[in-house]
């Protein structure tokens, strides 16, 4: 994970805690995403919050989450990484939304409407667009539409086409680390300036960081176990080679030669050494000269 002064807007802790503290930027935000006016953030009369954070299924990852007083629920989540699973994890969320909504003992019938987004780094879809809206239509006939309340979108940087307003385009491009004049972009990461100073939001941030690296050292171990038990060293090996994988994509991607690189080292050890090293690290040339330099020392 990143150093704390190295988290970005686009960083889900950096995101999701912007939000929640600022109810009047999360309610812009999703304006401009839908191209339309929502209504007024309800704020929890437990909490005194307006603003969520949910843990998605595995408690790691968090939704930024509200609703408004015109009976619509919106769940909103940063992703950096392509990762094949996306439009399936919108489906998941969605049942999730309506399930915590029924389980209130509420009927079917006054579920909201509800919006599950996705603030994407690239474009998902691969089709140029910046924004791509979902809602349910018959196949047949697409003037029938289901009318069931649901919808999902997804907005994209990485798209050409003129698809969306000045401001959004502003604001996505933000997303990829680019600034401009725009007011919520400057808004925002002085928002996020702010935040890089906040003793509160640091200690909260390495606190998740221990408890991250904690767990993964307990899962490097159930790893190594199991595959003692099976007689399987190459489960633990994958496994390391898929964290590395994963770490390196939120430093920015990997290219096709350290992917190959990564994939074919077969030394248990040398992988923990790589994963080790990937730790300090805060880019990926940084890490390759890291390893490189271990190599040389091994050799």
């Amino acid at each position: 994970m990143k150093e704390y002064e190295e988290l970005t807007f686009a960083d889900n802790f950096m995101f999701c805690k912007i939000l929640e503290e600022n109810e009047y930027r999360c309610r812009e935000m999703t304006e401009l995403r839908l191209g339309r006016k929502s209504g007024n953030i309800i704020k929890d009369p437990k909490t005194e919050k307006a603003i969520k954070l949910t843990p998605d299924g595995h408690g790691i990852r968090f939704d930024v989450y509200f609703e408004d007083d015109e009976d619509t629920i919106y769940d909103i989540e940063m992703q950096t990484s392509n990762t094949a699973e996306i439009p399936k994890r919108s489906r998941y969320y969605q049942g999730m939304l309506d399930l915590n909504y029924l389980k209130e003992g509420k009927r079917y019938k006054s579920l909201p409407n509800s919006y599950i987004i996705f603030l994407c780094t690239f474009d998902l879809f691969e089709m140029g667009y910046h924004k791509y809206s979902f809602a349910p239509m018959c196949r047949e006939d697409k003037s029938i539409e289901l009318e069931d309340g649901t919808n999902r979108i997804f907005i994209c940087a990485g798209g050409h086409r003129d698809d969306v307003s000045k401001e959004l385009a502003a604001f996505i491009e933000y997303l990829t680390g680019k600034l401009s004049e725009n007011n919520l972009v400057k808004d925002i990461q002085q928002k996020v300036q702010e935040a890089r100073e906040s003793n509160r939001w640091r200690a909260e941030y390495m606190t998740l960081r221990d408890m991250l690296d904690d767990e993964f050292e307990r899962g490097i171990e159930q790893g190594i176990e199991r595959g003692i038990e099976r007689g399987i060293e190459q489960g633990i090996e994958q496994g390391l080679i898929s964290v590395i994988m994963e770490d390196l994509e939120d430093l920015g991607g990997v290219g096709e030669d350290l992917r190959s690189r990564i994939s074919v080292q077969g030394d248990v050890d040398m992988l923990r050494q790589w994963r080790r090293m990937l730790k300090t690290c805060s880019s990926v040339d940084e890490f390759v000269a890291a390893i490189d330099g271990r190599e040389l020392v091994l050799s």
